[in-house]
């Protein structure tokens, strides 16, 4: 008896002792996040671009905007300042924002836009996410100079997945305009017809080597033989899908949207607007100069696009001529594939896997088809001709299951819901088309013209969700790239043509699909994307071409909240922005 008394003890000691060994472990990892104070102030800045100056919307006085860099874990309170003559709110591409809705920024969906003058501070915790994010204004055009770097490393004491490089290198790809961007989506707005294209693509802000008055200040990207250099690959183009390649190089991608994925090899990447790339790339050639480079990829036949090419250098640090003046030095271009080479996009979109089997929901609560893609609205009787330029006396739009989507203009959604308030949006968003027809074959022109409306869709917490992204062939078909705030989802297939549940639900991948908060939905074709419905609030998804959100292609979720604090969206912020 008295051995066991003894046996008892010693297990009960040992209990404790684990007990507070984790106690400890876990005192010892929240110590290690750290929180991250910055400053952003959104103010004009005068920067010159081919050969002209304009007075160009920066974050502190930079283009692009500063780069923040924090481990798995941390903090952010990023206190915007608006000193620009436009409203303007602050997005955190891909940031799940659990419980932090208010923090995520898209202008009348979570918070009402911070008015010139004004100032507020957003403020979030970054939970299980690694890799490489951004951030971006997101109220009408300013992200096409209001942007950055969103970088997040791992927890303290943990590594990569993959052997650490020599060196990293952040490349944000964008547009330029020899205009003020707002200037050309308010031209467009009036006009009813497509904006104007750019006139140049950029590399971190520098168009590069091949345009006019930009040679000067090119990028560039250090290498040296027999190092590693992990590439930060970053769409933050406005309008157009870009492929990315380095010439002679071959790139190893090993994440996106900051999810890591199971590494394979390429010579070229696709991004559309939002999304992220990860790729290694090793110093393995002759040491010399070569081009990074990017142009577009342009999926709807015949729709006008900016057909110029953007360049960075990569520089081996042992190259011949870099003790000396590289300038006479030409780097080797790379070949880039045509600007309509979808097999090539359909070849790399179908490489990404998870690094492992993940969990992927497999009992579907709400099992949804959206259709996604553009339309025409017929001239308004008191509208004179030159605000229908559009096709044939019209103006374009877009849809979501034939829902053209209006945002508030007096309060934000989640403050309409949260709060319930009515008149500001409606529950009835459509979980299937309100009519079945061949999407993507010849519509009829009776579908053109979609229904305006502020419509959500109500999803349950813990809800499992399946959504069908159909593309159509409505006006043109394109690759549309959606988006979905506050969650990450597992892209399970995707192919071309009209979805067919008989035929291609056995294609899907339920072992390790790709995790990804931007689906690029093939044109023409079809994505399906399943999540878990774990964080409450009401969540956009629309397309990141802003163009196309812009005339409606967006739709949003209104996330119940669920039991208990932890499964309930946090009160408002006290200097919520005020409409």
């Amino acid at each position: 008896m008295e051995a066991l008394k003894s046996s008892f003890a010693t297990s009960r000691c040992s209990l404790i002792f684990f007990g507070l060994l984790l106690l400890f472990a876990s005192a010892m990892s929240s110590s290690q996040a750290k929180t991250h104070l910055h400053d952003f102030v959104i103010q004009a800045t005068p920067v010159k671009r081919l050969c002209k100056t304009h007075n160009i919307i920066t974050v502190n006085g930079q283009y692009p905007g500063p780069t923040l860099e924090v481990n798995n874990g941390d903090t952010l309170i990023v206190k915007v300042t608006n000193k620009a003559r436009y409203n303007a709110t602050i997005h955190w591409h891909g940031i799940r924002q659990m419980r932090t809705g208010w923090a995520d920024g898209p202008e009348f969906v979570t918070q009402c836009p911070i008015r010139p003058g004004g100032s507020y501070t957003y403020r979030f915790t970054i939970q299980g996410q690694e890799g490489t994010l951004w951030w971006h204004a997101h109220s009408s055009w300013l992200r096409a100079t209001v942007y950055g770097a969103l970088i997040i490393r791992p927890k303290e004491g943990d590594s990569y997945p993959f052997t650490k490089p020599k060196r990293e290198t952040p490349l944000l790809l964008g547009e330029w305009w020899n205009a003020k961007p707002m200037d050309v989506v308010r031209e467009a707005t009036r006009t009813g017809a497509s904006p104007n294209v750019s006139d140049a693509y950029t590399i971190n802000g520098q168009p590069g080597d091949l345009y006019n008055c930009s040679s000067k200040d090119t990028v560039i990207v250090p290498i040296d033989s027999g190092d590693t250099n992990l590439l930060r690959v970053i769409n933050a183009a406005l309008n157009q899908e870009l492929f990315f390649t380095v010439a002679n190089h071959k790139l190893t991608v090993v994440g996106a949207d900051a999810s890591y994925t199971k590494p394979f090899t390429t010579t070229v990447i696709m991004l559309g607007p939002g999304q992220t790339t990860d790729v290694l790339i090793s110093g393995d050639q002759p040491p010399a100069r070569y081009y990074a480079a990017a142009r577009a990829y342009a999926s709807a036949p015949g729709a006008p696009f900016d057909n110029t090419t953007t360049t960075a250098i990569l520089e081996y640090k042992s190259a011949p001529c870099a003790a000396k003046n590289c300038a006479s030095s030409k780097p080797v271009m790379p070949s880039l594939p045509a600007f309509n080479d979808t097999p090539t996009v359909t070849a790399f979109s179908k490489s990404f896997r998870s690094p492992r089997k993940v969990e992927v929901p497999t009992v579907i609560d709400e099992n949804l088809f959206f259709t996604v893609g553009l339309g025409l609205n017929k001239c308004p009787k008191h509208f004179r001709a030159r605000r229908c330029q559009g096709p044939n006396g019209t103006r374009f739009t877009a849809s979501m299951n034939n829902e053209s989507f209006v945002l508030p203009s007096n309060i934000s959604i989640l403050q309409a819901y949260e709060q319930g308030i009515p008149g500001v949006f409606t529950t009835d968003f459509p979980a299937n088309p309100p009519r079945k027809f061949d999407y993507t074959g010849n519509v009829s022109r009776s579908l053109w013209q979609p229904v305006p409306g502020t419509k959500g869709y109500k999803l349950k917490y813990g809800s499992r969700v399946q959504v069908v992204l159909q593309g159509t062939n409505i006006f043109t078909p394109e690759n549309h790239p959606i988006h979905l705030h506050g969650y990450d989802f597992y892209i399970i297939a995707e192919g071309f043509g009209n979805f067919n549940p008989k035929t291609d639900t056995p294609k899907f991948n339920l072992v390790d699909p790709p995790l990804r908060n931007t689906a690029a939905v093939p044109v023409n074709g079809w994505a399906v994307i399943r999540f878990v419905a774990d964080n409450p609030g009401a969540w956009l998804m629309h397309c990141h071409l802003d163009v196309h959100i812009g005339w409606g292609l967006a739709m949003v979720f209104l996330v119940d909240n669920g039991v208990g604090e932890l499964q309930s969206i946090e009160p408002p912020p006290v200097d919520l922005p005020l409409c």
